[in-house]
């Protein structure tokens, strides 16, 4: 089975890695990214909607039909954030993606980028991975084919990304460290977007997948 793929996130560091990882995959056959500024990549594969606010996809969702999954890698940090303000950007922006997405396309994968720490029983005593954990739980209810929540920990970019998060050269160096040493926290950016393709086109036992799940899935063939 082909992808044809819905993509958030593009101009910051995951989704850019996992773009990357789709325009060279076989098994993708298109990329719709959509964005509130232009990902500045040009390829045969890939098209562009330019839309400003998440919040409201009405004037847009007849553009959203005809493919079969979502790669969600669209983010805030909550660092300085009062809990509503990051509910409101985080669970009601994606679920208000989710649930258009699910109306227009029967068939579609949706993977979603957690983070490792994600509180699933929401009531844990950090706001974010609470948030977060809601998120992951709605959406895992929401009428997809299958929906999977990627929960990453530290990720290594590949070399020449133009959206690496902030300070993140500064640490770069400890990643054959932390792999070594820590492997259930550290993974490239490449297995996030290969085990985002496997789980669309292969599937996946587990929906919630930690960094040791996105490693071993991203070792599968769909050739």
């Amino acid at each position: 089975m082909k992808l044809n793929v819905i993509l958030t996130g593009a101009t910051g560091m995951v989704g850019e890695g996992v773009l990357s990882e789709c325009l060279r995959h076989p098994m993708v056959d298109k990329v719709l990214v959509i964005g509130r500024k232009t990902c500045g990549v040009s390829h045969p594969k890939l098209s562009e909607i330019i839309h400003g606010n998440f919040h409201d996809l009405s004037v847009i969702k007849d553009k959203l039909s005809g493919y079969n999954a979502c790669f969600f890698c669209l983010g805030v940090s909550s660092i300085g954030m009062k809990e509503p303000q990051y509910h409101h950007l985080t669970y009601e922006l994606t679920v208000h993606v989710a649930e258009t997405l699910s109306a227009q396309n029967k068939d579609m994968v949706f993977c979603y980028v957690s983070g490792a720490g994600t509180d699933g029983s929401e009531q844990g005593k950090s706001m974010w991975a609470r948030v977060k954990g809601k998120t992951e739980n709605k959406l895992m209810q929401l009428p997809f084919k299958r929906a999977y929540m990627f929960r990453p920990g530290f990720m290594k970019a590949a070399d020449g990304a133009k959206n690496t998060l902030k300070g993140y050269h500064l640490f770069a160096w400890m990643y054959p460290t932390l792999r070594a040493l820590l492997p259930k926290f550290a993974c490239t950016l490449s297995e996030v977007g290969v085990a985002m393709i496997n789980a669309a086109t292969i599937g996946c036992d587990k929906q919630v997948l930690e960094v040791l799940d996105i490693v071993e899935l991203a070792k599968k063939t769909n050739l």
